[in-house]
């Protein structure tokens, strides 16, 4: 998956703007077959980036208007196919976690971009008219030479009553998250030292446009070589696919993944971000929705284990059909 030639190109740019500490942008779909990178003063003006306070564009003024989202599912039946083969290979041994994910037509009142611009997130992209993503997962951050990652697994609507609690104490999701903790540990533990986690389980609100949510994430650390970024392609290349969005064990959850979905997932599920000459801030691309032909269609998908039931899980990926809103 990973050893084709324009993805050769991109690790050698993106290892010589590390040691030339040029600041970059950086975009990867799922797959590494088309990765992008731009030296950070000449971004094409068809792309548009937000990373935590990092942007290039400029908000005129908000709009009055709602967003409205009118959902079209694919059929539950055809989404139990996708399941019941993960399923399988879950009762199989080939995998305990699967993030399977399907696309959802949508029709709405706003363009991409003007969803793009009304959307808050902490890490927002803006690609050509292709798609646009609002997402509040981190991949990886580098600071100081330190390296965190904060994977995102739970979700519940803020409105249940005892809703934190019910989160913090459901079997599946806790199970579900430490398989993630315990999968992303070993992922940076490729790349540094002393990786341990900093906090577990943490909790927080994201409003959308019908309603608020609860998340839970969690907090890793580790600490790089003082010269990480003379191989910083090497160093996201081998981290990926994130581990949030595949499964564990990864690289057979991922062949299941093909199988299941049928399909490339593109730049969903990629990740993008900027390095700025010393540090690296970078998010994972979901919440994620794409222009195919002039027809809008809303990707997302949720983790499946052994506990996992279709009905409950295509009601979940219907419910990720939103776009967050301050």
């Amino acid at each position: 998956m990973k050893d084709h030639e324009s993805l050769r190109k991109w690790i050698e740019l993106a290892n010589d703007f590390g040691k030339t500490k040029t600041p970059f942008l950086f975009i990867l779909d799922f797959e590494l077959k088309k990765p992008k990178i731009y030296a950070l003063d000449n971004i094409p003006e068809n792309i548009s980036y937000k990373v935590n306070t990092r942007k290039n564009y400029n908000i005129k003024a908000k709009s009055t208007r709602k967003i409205v989202l009118h959902k079209s599912p694919i059929l539950f039946s055809e989404y139990k196919m996708k399941f019941d083969k993960v399923m399988e290979e879950i009762l199989y041994g080939n995998s305990f976690l699967l993030n399977l994910t399907i696309k959802t037509k949508i029709e709405s009142n706003f363009t991409l971009k003007e969803i793009f611009t009304a959307a808050h997130a902490k890490y927002k992209l803006f690609f050509d008219n292709e798609f646009c993503v609002f997402s509040p997962e981190s991949f990886i951050k580098i600071e100081d030479n330190y390296i965190k990652t904060f994977p995102m697994k739970g979700t519940i609507n803020a409105s249940i009553k005892d809703a934190k609690y019910k989160l913090l104490n459901d079997q599946k999701e806790m199970a579900e998250h430490a398989t993630i903790v315990d999968l992303l540990r070993n992922d940076l533990s490729q790349v540094a030292k002393s990786v341990h986690v900093k906090k577990y389980r943490y909790i927080d609100k994201i409003n959308t446009t019908d309603t608020s949510l609860y998340q839970a994430s969690s907090e890793i650390i580790g600490k790089l070589p003082d010269n990480y970024h003379t191989s910083s392609g090497d160093l996201l290349i081998s981290l990926l696919p994130a581990g949030s969005v595949s499964g564990a064990p990864k690289i057979k959850t991922v062949e299941i993944i093909k199988e299941a979905e049928k399909e490339d997932r593109g730049y969903y599920t990629g990740i993008f971000g900027i390095f700025d000459g010393e540090n690296l801030d970078s998010g994972v691309m979901i919440r994620f929705i794409e222009n195919i032909n002039g027809q809008l269609y809303y990707r997302s998908g949720g983790g499946i284990t052994y506990q996992s039931k279709a009905e409950s899980e295509f009601l979940e990926c219907i419910d990720k059909i939103y776009v967050p809103i301050s």
